[in-house]
């Protein structure tokens, strides 16, 4: 979805809200599934805005593997029963890989806005003509931010957490008066499909299949309910950044952390690569189609060649995988391994982020 054709100019002019992160487990959640992000349509008229981006050079030294890791070819059982649109568990192949040990961080991002002057989807002005109904003074770029509310709500209106705020995006995370000073090793949030694109060309880079994704986050260990594990918290300990406490209004962070954690806070998987579950979701290359899995190729699948969400027809998403620091067992547990999220081409929020792959 085009995160400024609902979160603009739905939650600006006061119309019903469809903006949401991830679908509720039923299993987990006894209300009514919530929608990936907002429900929005993706015309020519909203993609003009693509225009706007700059050509993005290569980087000057693409064959660098510098802070990745490799990751050999391999097997493996993917997805889980614990959603629809992650069943059947299926058999993959993959070729071998080279995956960013982290998620890319501030640091990072800023070094490519620096050399190539790249303005995130969250930063472009508006277009009125995307947005009929809505003021022109309220069309002001910017993005949504979780906003929680001071008391325990119900669990079946985004919009108590979820806000549009001008002036977010990368560099302000939850707002003109946030700053990114200080987080050079946060992962770089407010980043749309498209503004990771960019970054993995720079970089010589790509974004990962999401069966490249789930096999790096397995590590080679069998199928178990988290990607560390049985248990939620393996020797009493917090394995990865999710959300503690009462969601959306009281995050205990009994992790240590509230928002997004610094990159490779939490111990590495046995690949040696981090964060691969939780602190903030991580676009794939892959479109999201929810019924994947049933035709899905065994050797090293790219996803379908359309898009396909029942709950948004006719609106383009892709895939996002790892869950973030909201995932709460009370609301989202897409930090179950196999889990799937999905998200609009130009979508971005305070918890989604990215990283790389590279091929050998």
């Amino acid at each position: 979805m085009k995160i400024y054709s609902l979160i603009a100019g739905i939650v600006l002019s006061g119309l019903s809200s469809a903006f949401a992160q991830e679908n509720k487990s039923l299993s987990v959640v006894a209300t009514k599934e919530c929608q990936a992000f907002c429900k929005a349509n993706t015309s020519k008229k909203a993609l003009l805005l693509r225009a706007m981006t700059k050509n993005v050079p290569e980087a000057l030294d693409a064959t660098s593997t510098i802070g990745m890791v490799w990751v050999a070819s391999g097997e493996f059982n993917m997805g889980t029963n614990d959603y629809p649109d992650a069943r059947p568990i299926h058999k993959v192949s993959v070729k071998g890989y080279w995956m960013d040990e982290n998620e890319v961080t501030n640091a990072q991002f800023a070094a490519f806005v620096q050399a190539t002057n790249y303005v995130t989807v969250a930063e472009r002005p508006l277009n009125p003509a995307d947005f009929p109904g809505v003021p022109v003074e309220n069309l002001v770029p910017g993005s949504a931010v979780f906003s929680p509310p001071t008391e325990k709500v119900s669990l079946d209106n985004i919009q108590q957490w979820w806000k549009y705020v001008p002036g977010a995006s990368w560099q302000h995370p939850t707002g003109p008066e946030s700053s990114i000073v200080g987080l050079d090793n946060n992962p770089v949030v407010q980043i749309s499909y498209e503004d990771a694109q960019a970054y993995a060309k720079w970089a010589g880079k790509r974004l990962p299949t999401e069966a490249e994704w789930e096999f790096a986050a397995r590590a080679g260990r069998s199928q178990t309910k988290y990607y560390w594990g049985t248990d939620l918290k393996p020797n009493g300990k917090w394995a990865a950044n999710i959300f503690q406490g009462s969601f959306p209004n009281n995050n205990t962070a009994e992790d240590g952390f509230i928002g997004a954690a610094p990159v490779k806070s939490f111990p590495k998987n046995p690949y040696g690569i981090y964060d691969l579950e939780g602190n903030v979701w991580e676009w794939c290359s892959d479109l999201y189609r929810d019924d994947y899995y049933k035709d899905s190729p065994s050797d090293n699948p790219k996803g379908s060649s359309t898009s396909k969400d029942s709950e948004e027809p006719g609106v383009e998403k892709h895939v996002q995988r790892g869950g973030s620091f909201l995932c709460s067992d009370q609301y989202c547990i897409r930090y179950v391994a196999g889990s799937r999220g999905k998200g609009e081409t130009t979508s971005a929020c305070n918890h989604l982020g990215f990283r790389c792959v590279k091929d050998k």
